[in-house]
């Protein structure tokens, strides 16, 4: 590592540096860090190190170019497509609606297959990691459907108290309009809307995603893409 000083301003936290390169959180940054994984000027890097544009850092015996170009898009998946980067069974990915170029974007959360509307992908991790962790509150709208038309009892009980769930009670906000329920959220447990609905003995039809923190759909047409400012 280049022990010299470096201006403070021309200076960049290793872990922030390798999170926004690699599309990977803070702290799975420092985990390479600490895995002996990421070299700095040819020798092992250490937690909490600061790196400037005359420092040349490796992972896994690549060079991590310090200057690079970010990109953010918002796309409407459409229902019947899968977010990761290979096919599950039949289901096609999203990429294949993607130009080659943004193909090594990484999806900030995820849609599940059934489910259609608003995501986000990037080559920030950074801007990945403040968009999904908790800590961030960022809210999340849907638009649902349902089998039946839910109770009020059941849709006080969702907003107010909370279901149990395996992985602890979820509460989201409710808000019924023309057989149309509108959720809003800030978690982002894995199908975390289906299933709270289902233990209440509800069957979710449609789950269509509009809102993302500040990013809207806007009338994007499925399979669509639009490349937006973080």
């Amino acid at each position: 590592m280049n022990n010299q000083p470096h201006q403070q301003s021309q200076q960049i936290r290793l872990n922030k540096f390798l999170a926004e390169r690699l599309g990977v959180s803070r702290r799975e940054a420092d985990d390479l860090i600490a895995a002996g994984k990421v070299l700095i000027n040819n020798k092992p890097a250490v937690l909490g190190a600061k790196i400037d544009k005359n420092d040349k850092v490796c992972y896994n015996d690549k060079i991590v170019p310090f200057d690079m170009e970010f990109l953010y898009l918002a796309f409407n998946k459409p229902v019947g497509y899968v977010c990761s980067r290979r096919t599950q069974g039949e289901a096609p990915t999203l990429y294949e609606l993607l130009p080659e170029d943004y193909q090594k974007l990484k999806t900030v959360g995820r849609l599940d297959k059934d489910s259609s509307g608003l995501i986000l992908l990037t080559n920030d991790g950074d801007f990945a990691f403040q968009m999904t962790h908790p800590k961030f509150h960022k809210e999340k709208t849907y638009e649902v459907e349902l089998d039946r038309p839910l109770e009020p009892l059941h849709q006080q009980m969702i907003s107010d108290y909370g279901v149990m769930l395996d992985d602890g009670p979820s509460s989201f906000t409710v808000i019924h309009d023309n057989n149309i329920y509108t959720v809003v959220l800030s978690e982002g447990r894995n199908r975390q809307i289906r299933r709270t609905f289902a233990a209440l003995g509800y069957r979710v039809t449609k789950l269509h995603r509009i809102q993302f923190g500040k990013y809207q759909l806007s009338g994007l047409k499925p399979g669509k893409y639009v490349i937006i400012k973080p």
